[in-house]
């Protein structure tokens, strides 16, 4: 069997999670106080280059790795495991129906079998791994089965990172299924405990948005635009001459002209929000639906100011921003302000880090 470090197992000792996207490295180490509930012990964020990290791939390891050892320390966490992530686009997922009752290695080798038939390279290629999901619906006695693959040499970049900033690679997750883990703790929280709600979760990054239909922990549709907070930094370079370091400082700081949120924030909100009402639209006329109870925004954009109201007026849905620390208990070494201005950044990155605890 080829092991994804791995994708499923699970880690009870101190874990943090990092989730490494093209624009920042975010940290989370969540611990559980005497009542079980979840305590957000650590939380740090680092910005990345335009450049260093592309589509997913590593282009500039050593910076990266720079910037996790930054991070690390920003932190101040002494936990030397670590879960990490790869974008959806890099592993191919498949769920199938294998016989009850049979041993893991029976398991193994029917997995292996199964996946020569959905992975389009040779498993000697791939870091491969699976998971039981439980009974199958559709075939009784069956068991549903979720494969999980990618290219090693993705794995291992993600690896070696982590490596050469002093931590411990074990978990290897999707970025997917690590925010629907951490969305998943919120939708349980609306009434009826989210039982048949739809949700709409958009995760506006700096140069796509990617959006998934969640409806009782299935994902009915998921869809990327090519479109994010990086397109609202080249607004600001062009509108007044700054640098990409500048503009990127000064949107982060709010340090900028009086004629700002006419000229250059108003009208992206207004796009931004065009955007999310077209890609509902998409997934009304693809599938049997026709509403959605919730749209969740998430993502270093998701707080622009008028960014939900302009959602709303735009899609007649509600909308909100999603803060995945929410309910949560703040331990002394967070500054509880500033997690609260950053809180939709960390949404991937508290999932990974519930790895620790959620099966």
């Amino acid at each position: 069997m080829i092991s994804l470090g791995s994708l499923f197992s699970r880690q009870p000792a101190s874990l943090i999670g990092l989730d490494i996207s093209s624009s920042s490295v975010k940290l989370v180490e969540l611990g559980r106080d005497g009542s079980g509930n979840f305590v957000l012990e650590r939380c740090a964020i680092e910005p990345l280059e335009q450049g260093w990290i592309v589509d997913g791939n590593v282009e500039r390891f050593d910076e990266v790795a720079d910037a996790l050892r930054r991070v690390v320390k920003k932190s101040g966490t002494k936990a030397k495991n670590v879960a990490m992530a790869l974008p959806p686009s890099a592993v191919i997922t498949k769920k199938i129906i294998l016989p009850g009752g049979l041993s893991d290695q029976e398991l193994e080798v029917q997995v292996e079998t199964e996946a020569n038939q959905y992975i389009p390279f040779s498993l000697d290629e791939v870091s491969l791994d699976f998971c039981v999901m439980g009974p199958s619906q559709t075939s009784p006695g069956d068991v549903e089965v979720l494969i999980a693959a990618s290219r090693k040499e993705k794995v291992q970049d993600r690896q070696g990172l982590a490596e050469a900033a002093g931590l411990r690679p074990v978990i290897i997750d999707v970025e997917s299924y690590a925010s629907r883990l951490a969305t998943g703790r919120l939708i349980a929280h609306l009434p009826n405990e989210g039982r048949d709600t739809m949700v709409a979760l958009f995760e506006v990054g700096a140069y796509t948005t990617s959006m998934q239909a969640l409806r009782n922990g299935e994902v009915l549709y998921d869809r990327d635009q090519a479109v994010g907070g990086a397109q609202l930094t080249q607004l600001i370079m062009r509108q007044y001459g700054f640098s990409v370091e500048e503009a990127e400082t000064k949107k982060r700081t709010g340090d900028l002209p009086e004629d700002y949120q006419v000229s250059v924030l108003e009208p992206f909100v207004e796009n931004m929000a065009q955007e999310i009402a077209r890609a509902l639209q998409f997934f009304f006329t693809s599938t049997p639906y026709n509403k959605v109870d919730y749209v969740m925004l998430a993502g270093g954009s998701a707080a622009l100011p008028g960014l939900t109201e302009a959602v709303t007026a735009h899609t007649s849905f509600a909308c909100m921003i999603v803060d995945p620390f929410e309910g949560m208990m703040f331990g002394g070494h967070v500054r509880e302000n500033k997690i609260k201005r950053e809180a939709s950044s960390y949404l991937t990155s508290c999932g990974l880090a519930m790895r620790r605890f959620v099966q």
